[in-house]
């Protein structure tokens, strides 16, 4: 297999495919205007921050697999790798421990406003008396929006700084919720009034645009604090700056709406970043996490090498239109499954899902199809006819 990795990653990266006898090009340089001449033959393409475009994917005769050396796959055209078949893996959790740093150190940072405290000393300026008004952290509400990985791990860290948590997620229970030792928030406009400080750690999708929006932070305290590590889609940043103006909220954010690609750009946004404590979306990049990501992209490589369906696949459709399961106990043999299939397709029955289970001794198999209709009872004759064939059985699954 030939591989691309289109971002600079952990040379771990790199070193653990070879090992498994893959041919590896690295280019960190790739933009998502000039990846589509650069992707050529490739069997695989992994990338980090480099976005992949429907040319990208139209370019590449060859590409069976994108990874997202990441969590988020908002960079990748999935609609575009759905109509070609090609799978996309990510690495969900990977970098939890390194992006729940970064905001509980985002959070300190707004509370005592540690980045105009650091520039006034820069520039010469000693202002204790300015900077000598946070209000601490210590029995004050966090609110957690998103109780995934991060989020949970977000909240081990803020009950160890003696902050009182509680959270809003669409999945969250109550027995989840206790387990951590958070109270569960059952509305949005709730953990803003009731909170304190508000960590937000939700994927970008349609319905979480702009899901940090006016009536969200009209709803929160006046001196409150917001932290952003998650997407800057999630917020609407021109509502954000009049909440900061009005409101005089306390903000840090490492990630921002229409960010720059890459690892150096001009960032526009300075009105934005001169209101804020600051960052250049970097929660993911630590060492540990790198090296973490590092061993699944490896790992989702073995996977798919091995089994063909690789870990970690974002874009498989979650529920079959199938209304039949035909099960086809078989000998293992040449072409009795190419029989069975050539049956359903001249009745023009169409095959949703397919395994092929082997038995030890190999002399004997279990193949389960699911069909998008039923098969004739002149059909299912003709198949158990086959001397190969074991057993024939249809059901249902209206």
């Amino acid at each position: 297999m030939k591989i691309l990795i289109a971002d600079k990653l952990s040379d771990e990266t790199t070193a653990g495919m070879k090992r498994f006898g893959m041919e590896v090009k690295v280019n960190a340089e790739l933009t998502a205007e000039n990846l589509p001449q650069a992707i050529g033959d490739a069997d695989i393409l992994v990338v980090r921050s480099t976005k992949v475009t429907a040319k990208t994917i139209e370019a590449a005769p060859n590409l069976s697999l994108i990874i997202r050396a990441g969590a988020g796959v908002n960079t990748i055209d999935i609609s575009a790798a759905n109509t070609r078949g090609i799978y996309v893996s990510n690495c969900p959790g990977k970098n939890t421990e390194a992006v729940a740093e970064l905001a509980i150190g985002l959070l300190i940072a707004a509370d005592r406003q540690i980045p105009n405290a650091t520039a006034d000393l820069r520039s010469g300026s000693w202002k204790k008396k300015e900077y000598g008004k946070a209000r601490g952290l210590k029995g004050r509400t966090l609110g957690i929006i998103g109780f995934g990985s991060v989020g949970k791990a977000v909240a081990r860290r803020a009950l160890g700084l003696e902050m009182k948590v509680i959270a809003w997620s669409r999945s969250l229970t109550q027995e989840t919720a206790e387990k951590f030792g958070v109270n569960q928030i059952t509305d949005l406009q709730t953990l803003a009034q009731e909170s304190d400080a508000i960590s937000a750690h939700i994927a970008y999708k349609e319905d979480t645009h702009h899901m940090i929006d006016k009536s969200f932070l009209d709803r929160m305290k006046n001196g409150a604090i917001f932290i952003n590590t998650s997407r800057g889609e999630v917020v609407d940043t021109q509502a954000l700056k009049e909440a900061i103006k009005l409101k005089r909220l306390r903000v840090g954010l490492d990630v921002f709406e229409n960010e720059p690609v890459g690892g150096e750009a001009p960032f526009t946004d300075k009105e934005l970043a001169e209101m804020v404590a600051a960052t250049p979306h970097i929660g993911a990049s630590t060492d540990q996490a790198s090296e973490a990501i590092a061993d699944e992209v490896v790992q989702i490589v073995r996977s798919f090498q091995e089994a063909g369906v690789p870990i970690n696949t974002v874009n498989i459709r979650a529920r079959s239109t199938a209304t039949q399961s035909l099960v086809v106990r078989h000998y293992n043999r040449v072409g009795v499954l190419a029989g069975i299939l050539d049956k359903l397709r001249n009745g023009g029955i169409n095959i949703e899902e397919m395994t092929n289970i082997i038995f030890e001794t190999s002399k004997a198999a279990c193949c389960t199809l699911l069909l998008d209709g039923a098969p004739s009872k002149d059909m299912l004759s003709e198949m158990q006819k086959d001397e190969n064939i074991i057993e024939v059985a249809l059901k249902s699954l209206a």
